[in-house]
């Protein structure tokens, strides 16, 4: 007979394995109310997964899986990735894909560059970004009606004047924009060696396609704006919100965040303002960006 007292005596005296000695009942409405949490941030963050959502609720990956699981919870899903068979018949570029080569461990190594087209009122609006491979930060945006070099080349100089330290390689795809005389000119101004992706592998700048397919996702339909200039404000309010408030994986921080903390940790690194250098303005500021049309 067991002593009294123990685990074992109870268990025998209740009829019950000694494993339901230690069973704690789950809190009621426990899981509603994460539930509850879980759904606030999503409103807010519709592309989030489990692991972001977990990391801005500062609570365990698996807990908020098993939530998303069990409500079926699902983040917004971007389109496949494109693809551009048009560059097939393109003479091959002499630039190396650094990308295949080099992982960036700090912010200003590799610049890389991209550029898609929203449907705007039976018109195509461009938007050309430049960000760091590294931080994920954007840094240069240009919108225009057209996509001609001028497109990427005002991304770039953006990028230019708000730079902590000029990158030592801007990489991008082949496309005719990006190969033009005035794109290249300006990087060799600026001591910047040049990368290009194979022809027709847009998947291999995956940084910007990524970026590209999360804001058509998060953005919404464009042509909720009646004009240009309310579509262009909301385009510049995203890329804020993207920079300094969304969590990127692959540092758990906002992109700006993940710089400055890299800057801290680097005492090498230039101290220099620690104002974030987001290539937008706060919404609703009076200053509207100029479109070429």
């Amino acid at each position: 007979m067991a002593p009294k007292g123990t685990k074992s005596a109870l268990a025998k005296e209740l009829g019950v394995s000694r494993g339901m000695v230690y069973y704690h009942h789950k809190q009621p409405g426990k899981d509603e109310h994460l539930r509850r949490r879980i759904e606030a941030v999503m409103l807010k963050h519709p592309s989030y997964g489990h692991k972001r959502i977990a990391d801005d609720l500062k609570i365990s990956r698996k807990r908020v899986r098993r939530i998303m699981k069990l409500y079926g919870l699902k983040p917004a899903r971007r389109a496949r990735a494109p693809s551009k068979p048009d560059d097939q018949g393109k003479p091959e570029s002499n630039a190396p894909d650094i990308l295949s080569k080099l992982s960036p461990i700090s912010p200003d190594t590799v610049w890389v560059a991209d550029f898609t087209y929203i449907w705007f009122h039976n018109r195509h609006v461009y938007l050309a970004t430049v960000m760091d491979r590294f931080t994920r930060e954007v840094l240069g945006v240009s919108i225009m009606t057209d996509h001609s070099a001028e497109l990427v080349v005002r991304a770039l100089m953006m990028a230019l004047r708000g730079a902590d330290a000029t990158p030592q390689w801007f990489h991008s795809d082949q496309g005719s924009e990006y190969t033009s005389y005035a794109l290249t000119h300006l990087l060799e101004q600026n001591k910047i060696q040049v990368s290009h992706s194979p022809k027709s592998s847009p998947w291999r700048n995956g940084s910007q396609e990524s970026f590209f397919g999360r804001f058509k996702v998060e953005f919404g339909d464009p042509e909720r704006f009646s004009t240009l200039s309310e579509l262009m404000e909301a385009i510049y309010c995203y890329i804020s919100y993207y920079n300094t408030e969304r969590i990127h994986t692959a540092h758990r921080a906002p992109p700006v965040t993940a710089r400055q903390r890299h800057r801290a940790t680097r005492t090498s690194y230039p101290q220099v303002m620690s104002l974030p250098r987001t290539p937008s303005r706060p919404c609703g500021a009076e200053e509207q960006p100029v479109l070429l049309i």
